[in-house]
């Protein structure tokens, strides 16, 4: 019989797959990574459904969604990857109880562990970790009722019917049975993490004397993922707020446990590099709400874009100038160049000619605040090193940008319906598009936190299975309070998403301040497809 696939909006770039199950997920996977559709740009899978993000210049929904179609899934996925041994310290905080769930003793809970052998079925959650099926059904134990704080790095866990070892101190509610002294992330490997997709690891219990690999090992001295401390280059005088470098992001990572990141205002990046003959993706200086003053050693020319921050230039025989936003302007030695609070946006991007010296972690020198890759935030004292790279002629005539949103102004976003906006009453999605949305202060670069008079009704309130998260996700807690997702969300969400912002109006989302509303505006009506797969 023919495998019935349901396809659901997920934004102006991609679909959401449903099937029934994760074998079934794992053979669409299969299939898609052994004979790539033109334009697919991402894969990120899950228990039960399969984002595919695309390039809309080279596909559409429809062609896609029946080139998926196509794809035989009566034949069980051969999945070939890596075969890893992880030796495992069997002390941790829930052994006792996980034995007890699952009527063994902990000896036996031990033998039947390290007898098992478990398959990397997908990765999320954070960068480097891998949910991991066993191949020993009767590992299926639930989420602990309350999740730790903090879960150190190395923790080899339980949650359902998956394993997985976290690989960096993070919070968690899976059941900890041990530890194991393998680095699962590392970013001076050619593959910063460890498992992947595929592959095959058997656990082992170094109560018995088993070794860790050499190559697995935590290396002594971490590599540096911070731009180098230099006496020379453009010293840091302020900075009221972290600064961050960033550029256009880290995409096709998805199976690394890897967001896109990068920019929150992708234009206004753009257009700063442009400003000073910088290749378009330079890295630049991210400043959010202003407050930020920079001292260089030697003549430069920059240009500052996004939320039109006041600028000041104290020269060093004492006089002010006003600084143009949007366009290249020159510092001399020893000049200050300060940015004050913008009277609307949020977020000012400063390039230099010839770029910034910044070290890159997988390609790219964003710095995801959530997955905490990427370049430390900057701080007064910093001096930050000049690349010195190839460049073209300043462009002088920018386009005049827009204007920003303001702290009490209303914005309207464009929002593509879906893929969960069938778990929402019709009340629920008439107050979506109806009511006024407050941008509340516990907004970040993961995603903008919202607050309304009504919050939205859910005609499905059970509990959604972790599935993939597209940038401009409106993702609704059981609070009914919507979280829209930037770029630093995570790859997967367990609540369901009822909207995704259109691609057109995600640099104003990432632009739009505490203190100003939204509401939502859909473009299209919700309009799930079902396809029938080939036999």
């Amino acid at each position: 019989m023919a495998e019935r696939l349901r396809f659901l909006p997920a934004g102006s770039d991609a679909l959401l797959v449903e099937l029934k199950d994760l074998e079934t997920t794992l053979m669409l996977l299969g299939g898609l990574q052994a004979n790539r559709p033109d334009g697919v740009t991402e894969l990120i899978p899950a228990a039960r459904t399969l984002l595919v993000g695309f390039d809309r210049r080279v596909t559409n929904p429809i062609a896609l969604a029946e080139t998926i179609a196509r794809i035989d899934l009566s034949t069980k996925s051969s999945r070939h990857g890596e075969s890893f041994e992880v030796p495992v310290t069997y002390d941790g905080d829930d052994l006792n109880d996980v034995a007890e769930l699952l009527g063994w003793s902990v000896k036996e809970l031990i033998r039947r562990h390290t007898e098992a052998t478990y398959t990397v079925a997908f990765t999320g959650f954070a960068p480097g970790f891998a949910y991991m099926t066993s191949d020993d059904p009767a590992f299926d134990v639930p989420r602990r009722k309350s999740p730790r704080v903090r879960i150190p790095a190395g923790s080899v866990a339980l949650g359902g019917k998956f394993g997985g070892i976290y690989p960096t101190d993070s919070p968690g509610g899976w059941q900890l049975l041990g530890r194991t002294p393998l680095n699962t992330w590392d970013t001076s490997r050619p593959r910063a993490a460890l498992l992947a997709p595929g592959d095959r690891v058997h656990f082992s219990d170094m109560a018995k004397g088993d070794s860790v690999p050499i190559s697995a090992k935590p290396s002594s001295s971490e590599v540096s993922i911070l731009q180098l401390k230099n006496e020379e280059g453009l010293f840091v005088t302020r900075a009221d707020r972290p600064a961050l470098f960033q550029d256009l992001g880290r995409p096709s990572q998805a199976g690394q446990g890897v967001s896109l990141s990068g920019a929150l205002d992708r234009q206004s990046l753009i257009e700063a590099n442009v400003c000073v003959g910088n290749p378009r993706g330079s890295a630049v200086i991210e400043i959010a709400y202003g407050g930020f003053a920079i001292q260089p050693d030697r003549p430069v020319t920059l240009a500052v874009t996004g939320a039109p921050t006041p600028m000041t230039i104290r020269t060093t025989d004492g006089r002010s100038v006003d600084a143009p936003i949007g366009r290249p302007f020159a510092l001399d030695a020893g000049d200050e160049l300060a940015l004050e609070y913008p009277p609307e946006g949020t977020r000012s991007y400063l390039a230099v000619r010839g770029g910034f010296a910044v070290d890159k972690v997988l390609r790219s020198a964003a710095t995801d605040t959530l997955a905490k890759i990427g370049p430390t935030p900057i701080a007064v004292g910093d001096v930050l090193a000049f690349a010195n790279e190839a460049v073209a002629a300043v462009d002088p005539d920018r386009p005049i940008s827009g204007k920003l949103p303001k702290a009490g102004d209303t914005v309207t976003l464009d929002v593509a319906l879906g893929p969960r906006t069938d778990w929402f009453t019709e009340r629920g999605l008439t107050t979506l598009l109806t009511q006024e949305w407050q941008v509340t202060a516990e907004s970040s670069r993961v995603g903008v936190r919202l607050a309304g008079a009504e919050p939205l009704e859910q005609a499905d309130t059970s509990e959604l299975p972790s599935e993939g998260t597209s940038l401009g996700a409106i993702q609704v807690p059981r609070s009914g309070q919507p979280v829209l997702f930037l770029a630093d969300h995570p790859l997967t969400g367990g609540y369901p998403v009822i909207g995704v912002v259109a691609a057109h109006h995600l640099d104003l989302a990432g632009q739009v301040p505490i203190g100003a509303k939204i509401r939502f505006n859909a473009i299209a009506p919700f309009d799930p497809l079902l396809r029938e797969s080939a036999r």
